[in-house]
């Protein structure tokens, strides 16, 4: 892990403050925030120690009150903000002034003009964050005006029907889509024409399943569709995946399964592409009101759920790191505030290290390789509003950075999105590796489907854009798939103005349309509930509501075993044996994190998913499983979430909990065993020399925080010495006293305790 180049954008973090050393986090790029007048100074600092220097700023909200109130063009344009059924803005945390807007063509022009200065300033990358409409916005002038020239008809209120609230969310996905292409095209030129320099876009954005169980509409795989975008950061955190969901009748937060499926979800919008994704965690969240115990708890959870997804190796390692390593938040006892911790300081810089190493040749998956898919859609997003009924006061607005007394028991029933979760926690909590697929991504790509051989799918929360899906859906079925639909045709979103019920045949539900492009009788009356052979393959029906499955053990049960015979049945089908299976697999698909597809169809109950990346070991031990059994590891581990990187011969992870571990005694491709050089460190480490006479290195972060660095050692070394060095000489002064260490003979490695210098620390091991 030494030696890696800032062009590789491995790992960034964003921040809107002025450089410090104290949150020199020393990744790979910085992302300065906002376009305000401060921002050439604040790129020119960050640029100047070293940085991979972008642009990050909101798309959908900011300090743009010149452009509200007519300063830009002489026109006011707050008939363009965001706005609820009774006429009140829609506004982005406590700012009346800030309200999110509709992104029409002249406020996507306006972010043209605030942005050019940070490509004058010689920024790489820009960054729109967060393009958001809220579901229950759509009242605006503005909007009602974009509903016209879309629809090319009167507008209509989106609470008057089914239909009025699908067409509006539809068309705020496509105003987005409009704008950021709009935005990423003028700039680009611009770059391009001015000083002839490359210009890349990304879109930081949560995933598919938070926006819409917060009941957010934004383009998601839309994004695909616009060539001038590069990339994304998947903005998966405490605070999006602590949103509690339903699971077996019970409710409660489930940060590990949820985070699980989010990361997996957002794959989908970089797979098959060469666009590039970050994954997101937050040592703390947005809620303020946390303990440092929870913050970090939680973390490790969303920071383990990212890892066991091989597929991706980018990471951004933290979002504001001022608030991290300066703020200040309410202590165990609850009666005073207090900054971070010193050890959790610490290992979460030595975990941000290690982050850049994730990029692995070698993947192997442990315990159940079998990964089954659940399709999911935009359009689950189009559909988040019950009509006939007025939403609770935090329903029209939840974003999760607020404790609610949920007293609505409808507000909250939709809140907890029953019908997604339905389909996936009852596998995720048996160790079935469930990848969310992007439903609209089927007819994209061909072959996109070739990686699975069992899908889930429902259109009870969800429609299909288009009715060519289900011709490769059933191709898909007939050349070997397994495809388990549930449904019961109750969803009154069947009855919008859809393809399914537009042309000359019409059908009740674009499940009938499946299952006639299938073979079967369209009408669901005709249908019986199990299994009918398709071809090679098979569908299994379940003709109940995907979202009753959460309600109880037994509706849990009976999906798990409908789940579970279609994998039998396909197997004899195919001549797969069900049983005999190993519990170790060596990955033949990265992209999946998954074993040869013959594996595809075995499925033993587990209370965890463990997998290797190279020398790491990342697991997590899940509650509410089928037993409260422990992982048991053994070997040689390096503890990579204990500050002091400890070396253990052997880890019990509890129910609840997590593990990141580096093998000491792994066996890399080649049979070459890992036996030389670092380990771990929390900091950036360059120079690194190794030679008879000793090992010296520099290890740069941020001050005035401990840092360690564990490394092999043939020997116990005669002495460690550590030089500060002054920033930009290469300079600097001995520490008047031996740095000092811990010589771990068991496993030939050194641990060594040292502070980080302005310019870096020089540290001398002689042995």
């Amino acid at each position: 892990m030494t030696g890696r180049a800032r062009a590789e954008e491995r790992t960034g973090f964003q921040e809107g403050s002025n450089y410090s050393a104290s949150y020199d986090l020393q990744a790979d790029f910085v992302m300065v925030y906002g376009i305000g007048e401060t921002m050439p100074q604040r790129i020119r600092e960050w640029a100047e120690r070293g940085y991979r220097v972008h642009l990050m700023t909101g798309v959908s909200w900011g300090g743009y009150q010149d452009y509200l109130n007519g300063k830009t063009d002489g026109r006011p344009h707050w008939d363009e903000a965001q706005k609820y059924q009774d006429g009140e803005m829609i506004i982005h945390g406590t700012s009346v002034d800030i309200p999110y807007m509709v992104p029409t063509i002249s406020y996507a022009d306006f972010l043209v003009e605030r942005i050019r200065p940070a490509v004058d300033a010689g920024v790489e990358a820009i960054h729109l964050e967060e393009p958001e409409f809220w579901v229950e916005g759509g009242y605006s002038e503005a909007f009602q005006r974009e509903w016209q020239n879309y629809y090319n008809e009167p507008w209509q209120p989106p609470h008057s029907s089914e239909d009025a609230q699908y067409r509006a969310s539809k068309l705020k996905a496509y105003l987005y889509t409009r704008c950021l292409d709009r935005i990423c095209s003028a700039l680009k030129e611009y770059s391009l024409v001015r000083y002839n320099r490359p210009l890349r876009f990304f879109v930081p954005t949560h995933s598919l399943i938070n926006y819409t169980q917060w009941r957010i509409v934004s383009p998601e795989s839309r994004l695909l569709d616009v060539p001038t975008i590069d990339g994304y950061i998947a903005q998966i955190w405490t605070g999006t995946s602590r949103t509690a969901n339903v699971y077996e009748g019970k409710r409660a937060e489930r940060t590990f399964e949820t985070s699980f499926l989010e990361y997996g979800i957002m794959q989908e919008l970089v797979r098959g592409t060469h666009r590039r994704m970050w994954f997101l965690h937050d040592p703390i969240e947005d809620d303020p009101t946390r303990t440092w115990a929870d913050y970090r708890e939680n973390y490790v959870k969303t920071l383990i759920a990212s890892l066991l997804h091989p597929a991706v190796s980018r990471y951004e390692v933290a979002p504001w790191p001022r608030r991290i390593f300066k703020g200040s938040y309410p202590s165990a006892d609850g009666n005073d505030k207090e900054g971070i911790p010193a050890e959790y300081g610490t290992m979460l810089l030595n975990v941000m290290h290690t982050l850049g190493n994730m990029e692995q040749e070698e993947v192997r998956v442990f315990g159940n390789a079998a990964v089954t898919g659940v399709l999911l859609a935009d359009s689950a997003m189009f559909q988040r509003k019950r009509i006939g009924t007025v939403s609770s006061g935090f329903m029209l607005k939840y974003d999760g950075t607020n404790e609610v007394k949920l007293t609505d028991e409808s507000a909250v029933e939709l809140l907890n999105f029953s019908a997604f979760y339905g389909l996936t926690l009852p596998l995720v909590k048996h160790g079935l590796p469930v990848r969310p697929v992007q439903l609209d991504n089927v007819r994209r790509f061909p072959g996109y489907l070739d990686d699975y051989r069992v899908l889930v799918l429902s259109y009870e929360f969800m429609k299909p854009e288009s009715p060519d899906l289900h011709g490769v859906l059933a191709q898909w079925v007939r050349e070997g798939g397994a495809l388990i639909y549930v449904g019961d045709d109750s969803d009154p979103y069947h009855g919008v103005r859809e393809w399914w019920n537009q042309g000359r045949r019409h059908y009740v539900s674009p499940r009938a349309h499946l299952f006639e492009s299938l073979g079967l009788p369209g009408e669901s009356k005709a249908n019986t509930e199990g299994i009918t052979r398709v071809g090679a393959g098979l569908i299994s029906y379940l003709p109940m509501r995907p979202d009753r499955i959460a309600e109880s053990e037994a509706a849990a049960t009976r999906f798990r075993n409908a789940v579970r015979e279609a994998m039998k049945v396909l197997g004899s089908m195919k001549g797969v044996a069900d049983t005999g299976h190993s519990t170790q697999h060596a990955v033949s698909d990265k992209r999946l994190g998954g074993p040869p597809l013959v594996d595809a169809l075995c499925w033993e109950p587990k209370n965890y998913f463990h997998l290797r990346r190279g020398p790491y070991v990342i697991a997590s031990v899940m509650t509410e499983s089928i037993s409260e059994t422990p992982l048991e590891l053994e070997g040689q581990f390096v503890n990579l979430l204990d500050a002091g990187l400890p070396v253990i011969e052997r880890v019990n992870v509890q129910p609840g909990r997590q593990a990141l571990l580096y093998d000491l005694i792994h066996i890399g491709p080649g049979g070459l065993a890992n036996n030389s050089g670092l380990i771990a460190a929390s900091s950036r480490i360059e120079d690194y020399q190794e030679d008879e006479r000793g090992v010296t290195f520099i290890a740069k972060g941020p001050r005035p925080l401990q840092a360690v660095a564990r490394i092999r050692c043939d020997a116990r070394p005669a002495a460690v010495s550590a030089e500060e060095l002054d920033y930009g000489k290469g300079e600097g002064r001995a520490l008047p006293a031996l740095t000092p260490f811990e010589w771990d003979a068991r496993s030939r490695t050194l641990l060594i305790h040292y502070e980080h210098g302005d310019g870096g620390t020089r540290i001398t091991v002689t042995k």
